[in-house]
């Protein structure tokens, strides 16, 4: 590739740009642009031709056509090699563009805003950008293509070096960012597009994700594996993806899933709620009137797990809670924001991590998705629930009592969120035995009162799914538990409706399972 004599520019990021082509004009570089792009550089007293100008042609419907034309991609996709392509060039007037700096409409930033509406979202999906980016980046042999300003610097100091040319290894890999970023921006379109289509269409014969890259990670799960955390660009829920960092180290891999955890459960409640997680299961939940009481009664459920956990709260983080946090050793803590005092207290462990992800109260729909190899699994996040306990089916002999509907209410939203077999013990709003993650529901609810650090006589038990035998209703009695929550649906539901009835216990069907693997 020759010296750079002409650049097509026309950006809607204008990070950088007037000062990129002030040092283009300084080189003898010809400035084609377009719209506020040309006004911009003119306000900032840099020379430039409008693009309309050297095709000879006007912008027409409201700017949607203006760079779709021959001159335009004439000059782009000439092969500066072939004689055949540069005399057709010369016998349509068509003057070689060495340069395209360009980045698309904003229909990320478009959708994001509250009140966009479709027609909104439509204008903002940029043509003649995207098009532009490809013809340059397909000739890449003979045109530099710029689509990321943080590029700008490399360029022109590869200009300086080269007499005002760039080598053909920056050029290809300049190129493949445009394909990356050209990708991104359609499959952004496209899952924005499918989200507003009915529910039967929700599952693309395509599946096309795009996530922005947040960060490189240190190491993956483990320290012999590499990895990075990737968010989603049209999620706007609060969530670990939206989060602010406030404080402390960079957060690792399983730091990430462990805040999501915490986060989403904690999330169900209305009520002031603390939720301690660890290894990606919750060791503690309360909810108390007070967020330093309800912090205390789910750290000291399972004070030994809580131990170097990941702590979520549902309301702004106080100077008191602050310093109970400091008291101990924890890694995350996640929360919708923290008093100036609460910041005070907790800058004392410079290592924690504070995250601040904002208003929790909007929930929205979304989708999930998990890895296998080879593939992956696409489904419905699980935002089920149970709008009113009262409501379910009472299926033994005895009817809850009002405080037993209490904790049966707390226990399955806490249950939800536990790896299966899951089973949680509760009284009130405390849950005072979790057992999670065992291969048999009878051992989950033995795990369960292992690691109780309260009585549990007159606690209800929630289970994630049917019970398949009566002996974890057995073995739930022997200490005490009340009353049970659970799906039902099991062939053998009479035999455990039986053994509540032989242990005067209360029992209601959910018809609803949350299995979590």
């Amino acid at each position: 590739m020759g010296a750079i004599r002409r650049a097509l520019v026309s950006v809607s990021d204008k990070t950088g740009v007037v000062e990129f082509c002030k040092a283009l004009a300084a080189m003898q570089v010809q400035v084609l642009s377009t719209g506020g792009t040309a006004k911009a550089l003119r306000d900032a007293s840099v020379a430039v031709t409008d693009v309309s100008e050297y095709t000879g042609f006007p912008e027409i419907m409201e700017g949607r056509v203006k760079t779709l034309h021959p001159k335009v991609h004439g000059a782009l996709l000439a092969r500066r090699s072939s004689k055949e392509h540069m005399e057709q060039a010369r016998e349509h007037g068509i003057e070689p563009i060495d340069l395209v700096v360009v980045n698309l409409y904003p229909f990320e930033a478009a959708i994001a805003r509250p009140k966009c509406s479709y027609e909104d979202a439509i204008e903002n999906i940029d043509i003649g950008g995207p098009t532009m980016l490809r013809s340059a980046a397909k000739n890449h042999e003979d045109v530099t293509v710029v689509v990321d300003p943080e590029d700008y610097a490399v360029v022109l100091e590869e200009m300086r070096q080269k007499k005002a040319a760039t080598t053909l290894e920056t050029r290809k890999r300049l190129a493949r960012k445009v394909y990356e970023h050209t990708a991104h921006y359609d499959a952004v379109i496209s899952a924005w597009m499918a989200a507003q289509e009915p529910e039967q269409e929700r599952f693309p014969k395509v599946l096309s994700l795009t996530y922005d890259r947040v960060q490189t990670l240190r190491y993956g799960e483990n320290p012999h594996q590499k990895g990075a955390f990737y968010r989603d660009p049209i999620q706007n829920e609060a969530s670990v993806g939206t989060a602010r960092q406030l404080q402390g180290k960079e957060m690792s891999f399983n730091n990430f899933l462990d805040a999501n955890s915490a986060l989403e459960l904690v999330k169900e409640f209305s009520n002031t709620t603390a939720v301690i997680v660890k290894h990606n299961n919750p060791c503690g939940v309360a909810s108390a009137d007070a967020l330093l009481d309800a912090y205390r009664l789910a750290r000291d459920t399972d004070p030994i797990s809580a131990f170097g956990g990941v702590l979520a709260f549902n309301r702004e983080v106080d100077a008191a809670t602050a310093r109970e946090i400091a008291s101990t050793f924890v890694e995350v803590v996640i929360a919708p924001g923290y008093s100036k005092e609460a910041l005070g207290e907790l800058a004392t462990k410079k290592n924690v991590r504070l995250l601040s992800v904002g208003d929790l109260t909007r929930t929205v729909g979304g989708m999930d998705l998990k890895r296998v190899v080879g593939g992956l699994i696409y489904q419905d996040r699980d935002l089920g629930m149970v709008p009113d306990v009262r409501a379910l089916e009472v299926v033994s002999n005895r009817a809850p009592t009002d405080e037993e509907y209490r904790s049966m209410a707390f226990a399955w939203k806490v249950c939800k969120h536990v790896k299966s077999n899951a089973i949680v013990y509760v009284r009130g709003e405390h849950a005072v035995g979790i057992g999670a993650g065992q291969m048999s529901r009878v051992d989950s609810a033995k795990l369960a009162v292992l690691k109780a650090n309260f009585p549990l006589q007159g606690t209800a038990m929630a289970s994630d799914a049917f019970f398949p035998f009566r002996d974890g209703i057995d073995a739930a009695a022997d200490v005490g538990v009340s009353a049970v929550i659970q799906p039902g649906g099991s062939v053998r539901d009479e035999e455990v409706i039986q053994a509540a009835n032989d242990h005067g216990m209360a029992m209601v069907f959910t018809a609803m399972r949350h299995f979590r693997h």
